[in-house]
């Protein structure tokens, strides 16, 4: 094959995996056997997202695959990047620090992610489920699974499942590669970059190798905090805007806040001494250094705040910069017995991660009216550290028989410990209440609240799968999965600052008395199949597929008849607990091939019930995060992707999906609830009920796709591809309906460019990522209502203006950058 047929040979392959989103079971690899054609088809990459190996084109599910040389040639990076070319599949962007929420088909109900607990989506690093979040290095391909998942993945797969699968290491090879990734954001002063390599050799030829991959990400920020208060407690944060002199004493400048520094490594272990038994062992390890959060408040804040004046597009108001830095551990070991009539896999992973972050608190405490506003230098933050350990087992049985019957059945075991400890700290609040409030007791430290929540998670299952071939045409499959969970949590909560100035409390005293609160549930899901094969070229099939995600606990306690409404945190009764949600798709897909294998067009039809639709709330006292129930919800449109070979050196891609999600029932308490001393104290009732109808937050009605690839010789052996993409969204909703100050975050389209020089041990791309500089938001962080929201007993500078709660995830401005890659062998 020419440099130039393999450069159009590996287009093909990427329009169809992207094409391939469109949740048909076989979009990427046509199946023409003469040779003339087989320069210019598509390439069979195989997937195991059935638990058995297999074709893209062979396997009955709504898969689309992306091997890594596509990612590669085509600047694929993260999963954002993948999601603009797969309808129905949307990555709301928020930086390194938050982990940004993936959706599927409208899934979700709240305004940055879905849902507090988990999201709709679960992912998987080969066969282990993934509690951490790693960057993904030396990737042999990424498996998108749209639809309810439940029977073979189990819990967090009400929209889909999301598998990277790592390349292996290569038992008869001594091999590498060498990349770098030098590159400017149009609105950072630094250069950002990334290397990293790749080795694989073989410790005993044909038996046992080892690969080792490591990867540095030092990306530059692109917000600034500008309004960052020199010495909490001391300096005003919100001084006189109009004053040069009085800002600058007291506020200082972070530029670029928001950069990520990022160190991934893996190691890799494999041994087949023969034909019947292959196993894996895997060690992967990550650290990140985040700067902040991609927020910023312009257009956030009310226009009677003297701030929004001044403040630009890409500025954030927080008075505190807010890092994150994260240390994650995977190790897993899988291993697979071929006994003749099936295959033995057992998959057993362990992964822990510890976090220890800071963040701006002072509007949140403003807001809850505790009279913290009357102090003019009162600034608050959170220290909060997170850590988690998570076991997973799991075992299957898979035939591999020629019959026309075939089955697979299997056991699951999971085991999460989470440990949640936050401080809230309020420097020199302590020495007012001294001077003003008559106390006499300080608290040097500072310490407002303490909250430390331990939790334990307890899931298995057992599943299985039968598929029978009625014709060469037709072919049934139907699949179970029985369940059972148990969620035990443990939490405590003190006011040691309010507590050593009223209640008596020592300078440094803290008491934490933990309340224990527990939840189970056991069920079964199912899932259904048929496909029918019209021609080699043809095919349709039809889909039922059952999805769900675990209830739990909340962690807090019960109110009793003395909480009062300051300085308490608890729980009423419909607050301590939360079900599971449950998702039912219903599916129709047709696929097609024409004019010889130079035409793709396919297109879907669906609709998806949600029950009990989990989403992020706030106790009513004490305004502390939980998990609450939503009522039900229903996502329904059309998915359609098309390809063409236009010659042999242009190929074209395009892809269209419309999703209406809403919900089809009244949520009573969707919003927040005012309290009793709120009401009295005048604040206007702003809650709201979600009501049949309205549509759900998060994901766009309609998005559109639209790119093409030209590749050609260039000096010889050179190969130039150009490759241009287009991707657009219509409007997203920040909250249900748009209720009770929702947002609505207007759509936007984006263009990428690249031009790749490459031969056999080498490439060169240049890129342009966001090439016209589009300024977007991606998401919201609370919400609008926060703006004014508080009352307070006396009125200063820290008026209800000035609300900073609220604010918008941006998505990255204009990236232009060079890579390089270098492969070798010895």
């Amino acid at each position: 094959m020419t440099g130039k047929n393999l450069q159009v040979f590996k287009k093909s392959a990427l329009c169809v995996a992207l094409s391939s989103a469109l949740i048909m079971p076989t979009y990427s690899y046509a199946e023409k056997a003469a040779d003339t054609l087989a320069v210019k088809g598509i390439e069979r990459i195989q997937v195991t997202a059935s638990r058995r190996a297999s074709t893209v084109q062979e396997a009955p599910l709504n898969i689309t695959a992306i091997d890594g040389d596509v990612m590669k040639d085509q600047n694929i990076t993260q999963l954002s990047d993948v999601a603009r070319w797969v309808p129905g599949l949307s990555v709301a962007d928020q930086g390194g620090r938050e982990g940004s929420p993936i959706i599927v088909r409208g899934l979700n109900t709240n305004s940055s992610g879905p849902g507090s607990n988990a999201g709709t989506v679960a992912t998987y690093i080969g066969e282990i489920p993934l509690v951490v979040d790693m960057k993904l290095i030396d990737v042999e391909r990424v498996e998108v699974l749209i639809g309810p998942q439940g029977t073979l993945y189990g819990a967090g797969t009400l929209g889909g499942a999301i598998r990277y699968l790592p390349n292996k290491p290569i038992l008869d090879e001594t091999s590498g590669s060498l990349y770098g990734d030098i590159f400017t954001l149009s609105q950072s002063d630094d250069m950002g970059g990334e290397a990293g390599f790749v080795f694989n050799t073989p410790l005993i030829e044909d038996e046992l190798a080892v690969r080792f991959a490591v990867n540095y990400l030092d990306e530059p920020g692109y917000i600034d905090y500008n309004y960052v208060v020199r010495e909490s407690g001391v300096s005003l944060p919100d001084p006189d805007w109009s004053d040069t002199e009085a800002v600058n004493t007291n506020l200082k400048q972070i530029k670029d806040a928001n950069y990520e520094k990022t160190t991934t490594a893996k190691v890799m272990m494999r041994w087949q001494p023969n034909d019947t038994f292959d196993t894996t062992f895997s060690y992967f390890y990550q650290k990140q250094d985040i700067g902040g959060r991609s927020i910023v408040h312009a257009n956030s804040l009310s226009d009677t705040n003297p701030l929004s004046t001044v403040m630009g597009a890409y500025e954030s108001g927080y008075r505190f910069q807010e890092p994150r830095t994260k240390e994650d551990t995977l190790v897993s070991l899988e291993m697979a017995v071929d006994l003749g009539f099936a295959e033995l896999t057992s998959a057993t992973g362990y992964s822990e991660f510890e976090a220890l972050g800071q963040r701006d608190q002072t509007d949140l405490l403003i807001r809850l009216d505790y009279s913290y506003e009357e102090f003019p230098g009162f600034s608050a933050f959170t220290r909060e550290v997170d850590e988690a350990e998570n076991f997973t087992q799991e075992i299957r049985l898979v035939s591999t028989g020629e019959s026309a019957l075939t089955w697979i059945v299997g056991a699951y075991y999971n085991k999460f410990k989470n440990i949640a400890d936050s401080r809230e700290f309020t420097p020199g609040f302590d020495q007012y209440a001294v001077d003003n409030r008559g106390t006499s007791q300080l608290r040097p430290d500072s310490l407002e609240y303490v909250s430390v929540a331990n939790t334990d998670v307890t899931e298995s299952a057992l599943f299985g799968e039968i598929t029978y071939s009625v014709t060469d045409k037709l072919t049934l499959m139907a699949g179970a999965r029985f369940y059972d969970y148990e969620v035990n949590s443990s939490s405590a909560i003190d006011f040691p600052l309010y507590n050593t100035l009223f209640n008596g409390y020592g300078p440094d005293e803290v008491n934490l008395n933990f309340d224990d609160t527990s939840a189970a549930d056991d069920g079964s899901l199912f899932k259904v199949n048929a496909s029918y094969q019209f021609s080699d070229d043809v095919m349709a099939y039809a889909t039922i597929s059952e999805g769900f995600r675990i209830g739990g606990s909340n962690g807090i306690g019960l109110c009793d008849e003395s909480t009062g409404e300051q300085q308490s945190v608890c729980a009423q009764p419909y607050e301590v607990l939360y079900e599971p949600d449950t998702t039912t798709n219903y599916e129709l897909g047709f696929k097609s091939t024409w004019f010889s294998n130079q035409l793709h067009f396919n297109a879907a039809v669906f609709m998806v019930e949600w029950d009990n639709a989990q989403i992020a709330g706030v106790t009513k006292v004490g305004q502390q995060s939980i998990t609450s129930n939503a009522g039900a919800a229903k996502s329904s449109g059309v998915e359609i992707s098309s390809r063409a070979m236009i010659s042999d050196s242009i190929i074209a891609y395009a892809t269209y999906a419309y999703t209406n999600a809403e919900l089809t029932s009244d949520a009573p308490y969707l919003f927040r609830v005012l309290s009793e001393s709120e009401l009295d104290a005048g604040v206007e009732q702003s809650y709201y009920d979600g009501k049949g109808g309205d549509r759900l937050p998060g994901t766009p009605e309609q998005q559109f796709s639209l790119g093409a690839t030209y590749s050609i010789e260039v000096f010889d052996d050179t190969s130039l591809d150009i490759n241009y993409g287009l991707t657009y969204q219509s409007d997203i909703y920040s909250k249900v309906g748009s209720r009770a100050d929702g947002d609505i975050l207007p759509g936007y389209a984006l263009s990428n460019m690249s031009a790749r020089f490459s031969q056999e041990q080498w490439s060169v791309t240049l890129y342009v990522d966001n090439m016209f500089d589009k300024y977007a938001y991606s998401s919201v962080r609370r919400d609008k209502g926060d703006i004014g929201l508080a009352k307070f007993s006396t009125m200063n500078a820290n008026d209800a203006s000035i609300q900073r709660n609220y604010g918008h995830y941006l998505i990255a401005p204009r990236k232009i950058g060079v890579r390089f890659e270098y492969l070798f062998d010895m």
